[in-house]
């Protein structure tokens, strides 16, 4: 559409408003941002100086003390983020303390219900086992623990470490291949202890069934 107006029959103020009313007419563009991808997504949730308590199914599971608290729901899959380090207690039933965990980073995917513990990770139970790696899954889903990195556990009674590691979550039945170390034998606990040289390349203690090597889910950070 085309439109002529001689400007010079009207006032100053009456041109500006004929101008304004032509510009208005004038078709707009749409002025769009880039598609953001789930990498780019930031935190819908950050907080710092965290000590909470973790319910699962109304039942009180474990409690976490973190300098910082990262919460992601748009990546895949989504997560919980502790950069700063880690420090939880696990409950039993009847809400002791079971079991005393640290490391310096850790994620928690929420979805697959898969905890990854990354560096200096310790581990220690009202058992007086202590257990550290750099690196320790625990899957809540299927009961477990477990590292594919050295390990090394102590006991009262043995001192093992090997290439991989598995247990329950109470660490009360674990498994330790590729070991070696120094442990009481239980035929002779008074003086005799078995050193590296014959100690066998899987030790089991209290393993009710041998758990097959979990496979590591695909995850994007």
């Amino acid at each position: 559409m085309e439109v002529r107006i001689n400007i010079s029959h009207y006032p100053a103020y009456i041109i500006l408003i004929l101008l304004s009313a032509l510009a208005a007419c004038t078709e707009q563009k749409e002025h769009t941002a880039p598609a953001i991808n789930p990498e780019d997504s930031v935190s819908v949730m950050v907080s710092y100086g965290i000590n909470t308590l973790i319910s699962d199914s109304g039942v009180m599971k474990y409690r976490i003390v973190a300098e910082r608290w990262e919460v992601n729901e748009a990546k895949n899959p989504p997560r919980w983020y502790f950069s700063r380090g880690i420090f939880m207690e696990q409950f039993d039933e009847k809400f002791h303390v079971e079991t005393y965990i640290q490391a310096d980073t850790a994620y928690n995917f929420t979805q697959q219900k898969l905890w990854h513990l990354i560096g200096h990770v310790r581990v220690k139970t009202v058992d007086g086992l202590v257990f550290w790696s750099e690196e320790l899954w625990w899957d809540q889903n299927r009961h477990e623990l477990y590292s594919n990195l050295y390990s090394h556990v102590v006991t009262p009674e043995r001192e093992i470490e090997g290439a991989y590691f598995t247990s329950d979550e109470n660490m009360r039945h674990y498994k330790v291949t590729n070991t070696k170390g120094n442990f009481i034998r239980e035929e002779d606990k008074e003086d005799s202890t078995t050193t590296a040289a014959n100690t066998p390349a899987d030790y089991t203690v209290n393993v009710k069934r041998s758990p097959a090597k979990p496979v590591l889910p695909k995850i994007n950070r």
